[in-house]
Order: structure tokens, then C-alpha cells, then sequence
């Protein structure tokens, strides 16, 4: 079964002043939306990564652990990765699963850009 066209997942993709790539997803981030987004950050090795959620009304556990899997492919890599946007609801699921404090969510862009670029 196909995603009807209101359960698209729309990614852009800009670079932040510092050099991070920015990933600004809109649409819910699940099992079945989760594949060009796993696409695109699989390929990109060298910047790091920030991933603006705002848009994302919801997400299941695939699309969680998709979020988690960039984020230990930076680890990896020593590249810096951060999370702006986060929703009320996407917040109680990091919380529900244990993940509020293991991946760093800023209030802002900027804030993690800068975060992510600090010696």
C-alpha cells in the first residue's frame, strides 16, 4: 500500500552558514515515508548533519530508528549531528523510548550549528 499524497514525507536539503547539512523534513517520518530520507543521509559522509523536525507531526519506532541510525553514522564519521523543531509529541517519544538523552535536540538551527561546530 502506497502513503496517500498527505502522508508524503518532503525532505530539503540547505547547508548552514558553519557548513552542517540541514535536513528539513515535513510530513510524518515513518516505516512507510522513511526510505528517501534513509537514501539521502546514507550517502552524505563528510558534513554534519542537523535535522529539522518541525514539520514532522509524527513518527513511528522505523522512523525513529532511522533518525538514530544518522545519528551513530556521525558518531561514526566524528561528525557533529543535532536536532531543531522538536514537537511536544515527538518529544514524549524520546522520552517513552529512552532516546531524550542520547540525542541532542536544540531549541533552534542556529543553536545546533553551533553546538555541532564548537572545539
Amino acid at each position: 500500500m502506497t502513503p496517500s499524497r498527505s502522508e508524503d514525507l518532503k525532505i530539503e536539503i540547505t547547508e548552514s552558514p558553519k557548513g552542517a547539512r540541514i535536513y528539513t523534513l515535513n510530513g510524518p517520518l515513518t516505516l512507510r515515508t522513511l526510505f528517501d530520507f534513509q537514501t539521502l543521509a546514507r550517502t552524505d559522509h563528510v558534513a554534519p548533519v542537523i535535522l529539522n523536525i518541525a514539520g514532522v507531526p509524527y513518527m513511528d519506532s522505523a522512523g525513529l530508528g532511522s533518525m538514530i541510525g544518522v545519528f551513530t553514522s556521525c558518531q561514526r564519521s566524528h561528525r557533529g549531528f543535532g536536532i531543531a523543531g522538536v514537537t511536544e509529541r515527538i518529544r514524549t517519544l524520546f522520552e517513552v523510548t529512552g532516546c531524550n538523552g542520547m540525542l541532542p535536540c536544540y531549541d533552534s538551527i542556529e543553536a545546533a550549528d553551533a553546538a555541532i561546530h564548537r572545539s
